[in-house]
């Protein structure tokens, strides 16, 4: 599969998931974007703005193996992972797959599980595995995992630590639509063909598409330019805990997915500053003193971007003068 080949697939993609996702293009890109450089997704919103239906949509129209988890007070490791189940009258046991075992895993309301709930699916999103009983067993390829959450203010619900926090490569909010969205919206709902979706992508093609993002080229100068941001804002003084090495090396590579995205095989400063904010603002933590003045994780990112020198390039970066 080339580029060009590649390209029309992602926009056919991106086009029947906005025929059921109305209005939220930019969302829906940036979801794409990770799921191309083998990132994991938080979508954080209030209940009933189409997180879990959008990343439904998206399984659908992705080929293989799709796993779901309703997150819950009482969900327990084993229930996300799976367990071992000894058999008396064979005597031998056997592993029964938890749902994370799929190519597409929605974690439905992340954040109404306990913590020890939770940290099972750390090894998941870092390593691609599990550990059950002492064995490992590799999740399949391409594993992406889609998290959903509601704001914290809802009963119920618990903080995520930000060791997982971390391991998600964007964390979006869709919003509430706008009223000629939401008219529109109800107009496709009636429609029984906006229902129909078929497989659009094969998880083979989705790993061949990931090995081309990884060839994207990036210029020093951007990579100067991500180390120069991560690093002032672990010394921005409304900025506890800063950007770690894992966040610029998720920047990096959401920034390889949009220009390949867009159709380049070498990253541009826009790419890096489009995906900045869903990529860079969970992997901050605000002080005492940032809070009180009303200011959000998103407003310092971009005051982060905008105090650091944009590099400038006269021709396409890499190539020789």
């Amino acid at each position: 599969m080339n580029q060009e080949q590649a390209q029309e697939l992602l926009e056919r993609l991106v086009n029947r998931v906005e025929r059921v996702i109305v209005g939220k293009r930019t969302e829906i890109e940036l979801i794409l974007v990770s799921m191309l450089c083998g990132g994991h997704v938080l979508l954080e919103d209030v209940p009933g703005v189409g997180k879990t239906k959008l990343v439904r949509t998206l399984a659908d129209c992705v080929g293989g193996t799709f796993g779901r988890i309703q997150f819950t007070s009482d969900l327990m490791p084993s229930d996300v992972t799976g367990v071992t189940v000894y058999h008396p009258q064979s005597g031998y046991f056997e592993f029964r797959q938890g749902p994370i075992h799929a190519n597409i895993v929605l974690a439905d309301e992340l954040n109404r599980a306990a913590p020890r709930t939770q940290s099972a699916l750390l090894e998941a999103m870092e390593e691609r595995k599990v550990t059950v009983d002492g064995i490992t067993r590799p999740l399949p390829k391409p594993f992406l995992l889609f998290a959903t959450q509601n704001p914290l203010e809802y009963e119920g619900t618990y903080r995520l630590p930000e060791a997982q926090l971390d391991r998600f490569l964007m964390r979006l909010s869709l919003g509430y639509p706008t009223p000629e969205q939401e008219v529109e919206m109800l107009g496709r709902f009636s429609d029984p063909q906006a229902a129909v979706m078929k497989p659009i992508l094969l998880p083979e093609e989705i790993i061949a598409i990931q090995r081309h993002v990884r060839m994207v080229l990036v210029d020093d100068r951007i990579k100067q330019y991500m180390v120069e941001v991560a690093d002032k804002s672990r010394r921005y003084p409304l900025i506890s805990l800063g950007i770690s090495p894992r966040g610029t090396l998720s920047w990096l590579g959401a920034s390889q997915a949009m220009a390949f995205y867009q159709g380049r095989t070498y990253v541009v400063p826009d790419d890096a500053k489009q995906v900045a904010e869903a990529v860079l603002a969970h992997r901050i933590m605000l002080n005492s003193e940032a809070r009180i003045s009303g200011l959000d994780h998103r407003q310092v990112i971009v005051d982060l971007l905008n105090g650091v020198s944009v590099p400038v390039f006269h021709r396409a970066p890499g190539v020789p003068s």
